[in-house]
């Protein structure tokens, strides 16, 4: 798997020693509104520190540029492994491009 590029947006995010890209396109933001409900609410809910692990997974889970062998309960175990202060980072990444749009 290539690196993040930030110039599309991208996050990288280092998940049980795997460097994982994600991307959040249209389908993918698409997808997690499905499942999460609006977009702007999830931020606003960030900005307030409400987001919850299972909105963050989720939201990380459908960015993923690509899942591998990854199953989506390991998947969020990683993410719980990994623990909120690091995944803050390719949050914000999102979070930022879902707000701004193309860089």
């Amino acid at each position: 798997m290539s690196a993040a590029n930030p110039y599309r947006g991208e996050a990288a995010l280092s998940l049980a020693g795997r460097e994982l890209v994600l991307r959040p396109s249209f389908g993918a933001l698409v997808a997690a509104e499905e499942e999460l409900g609006p977009l702007f609410a999830l931020v606003e809910r960030a900005a307030r520190g409400e987001l919850r692990l299972a909105e963050l997974a989720g939201l990380f889970w459908h960015c993923l540029a690509d899942r591998q062998d990854l199953s989506r309960e390991a998947f969020g175990d990683a993410v719980l492994a990994l623990g909120l202060a690091a995944a803050a980072a390719p949050l914000r990444v999102l979070l930022r491009q879902i707000l701004g749009g193309e860089p």
